[in-house]
């Protein structure tokens, strides 16, 4: 098992820094979810199919992501908070190249 570890700030502006699994083909969305860093219902609504934004975050760090897809640049169109760093948690998978990553979970759609 290889980890690595990840930097996310919760919606109470709380830092948490975890372990990340990079054998598991889990995305950011999943690992928050994992460690109950946002209460439960409020973030991955619709399982992590780009279609809701409830995973929204900002990155933080100088990380190279993944390109956004253009259901994911669709989805941050019509989202609340969005910023030039936002990203769909769920679009971006855990891997070792993501080592120190920072995120902070963008406020919930209220």
């Amino acid at each position: 098992m290889s980890d690595i570890k990840i930097k996310i700030t919760d919606r109470e502006g709380v830092l948490h820094e975890v372990d990340a699994p990079t054998d598991m083909n889990m995305n950011l969305m999943e690992l928050v979810r994992s460690y109950e860093l946002a209460p439960e219902g409020t973030i991955g609504v619709c399982g992590g199919m780009a279609m809701c934004a409830s995973c929204q975050c900002y990155v933080k760090s100088e990380h190279e992501l993944p390109e956004k897809s253009d259901e994911e640049d669709a989805m941050l169109a019509e989202a609340f908070y969005v910023e030039d760093n936002s990203r769909l948690g769920c679009q971006i998978p855990i891997v070792a190249d993501l080592e120190g990553l920072e995120i902070e979970l963008a406020p919930a759609e209220s």
